[in-house]
């Protein structure tokens, strides 16, 4: 199947966004907090995209600002993922006492809104990496979990898992053999969606005051930082906002190809 343009572009951007995450050190022109020029000062050879409130290059502050939002997001959506999927699919086959506790937790920790439990539990916990990776990676394994289970519950009765069952097989095979496998393709779409919910979750923390801390960057503090120079026409604030949106776009053009080849390619059992 050729690949669309939509798909083409999505993993070019996305690629190009990683590329710049991982080698942020050596691309960015000056250090994280250099001020090596005045004020809002606009583009020129030695500031390409100018410099902010208080005379940083702004090119080199999203290159290392990509760096952060893209590891805690990427880091917090594994362990979501991970956490999510593996609970939500025990749920499905176990059934009983473990499957109603698991949802009612789950139903508990997902009737407040995810962003007030995590200013409650971010503004008594030390301000940290690993504190927000672990805090977004827990509150959003409740999204994972209710789609991994409700994909699995329909999984678990289809004949080759009844099959398994008849064979004896364990439950960590059934898990991993039987209904994995055969539910990527709602996962890989999820992922990707709930990657674009990170980034936007920690900007918004960072833009609150609760997410990334000084001397690191990230794309949130950045327009938080920046955000006085929109009354005297800088755009120091909307880069990295473009950068959040750039980001959202291509990931989702990438999930959505995905899916649809999964999809078209997802035969009946894999195990």
């Amino acid at each position: 199947m050729k690949m669309p343009i939509s798909a083409l572009l999505g993993l070019t951007l996305t690629g190009l966004f990683l590329f710049v995450a991982v080698f942020a050190p050596w691309l960015a022109p000056y250090p994280l907090d250099d001020i090596s020029g005045g004020q809002w000062e606009g583009p020129s050879a030695a500031h390409w995209l100018g410099t902010d409130t208080i005379g940083r290059d702004i090119l080199s502050r999203l290159i290392y600002g990509a760096q952060v939002t893209i590891f805690v997001a990427l880091a917090s959506s594994v362990l979501a993922f991970t956490l999510g999927a593996f609970l939500g699919f025990l749920a499905a086959v176990r059934g009983g006492w473990i499957d109603q506790g698991l949802s009612r937790l789950v139903d508990l920790v997902m009737a407040v809104p995810a962003l007030i439990v995590a200013l409650v539990v971010l503004s008594v916990l030390p301000l940290n990496l690993t504190v927000l990776i672990l805090v977004m990676g827990l509150l959003d394994s409740t999204r994972v979990f209710r789609l991994s289970r409700a994909v699995a519950v329909d999984i678990a009765v289809m004949d080759y898992v009844e099959a398994a069952k008849l064979r004896g097989e364990q439950q960590s095979w059934i898990i991993f053999r039987e209904i994995l496998p055969n539910a990527l393709s709602p996962l890989v779409a999820e992922f990707g969606l709930r990657f674009i919910f990170a980034v936007l979750f920690i900007s918004t923390l960072s833009f609150l005051g609760l997410g990334i801390q000084p001397p690191l960057a990230d794309w949130g503090g950045m327009v938080k930082e920046n955000k006085d120079g929109l009354i005297y026409g800088k755009s120091a604030a909307l880069l990295p906002a473009f950068a959040i949106a750039a980001l959202a776009i291509s990931v989702n053009l990438v999930a959505d190809w995905v899916l649809s080849r999964t999809t078209s390619l997802k035969g009946g059992r894999g195990g």
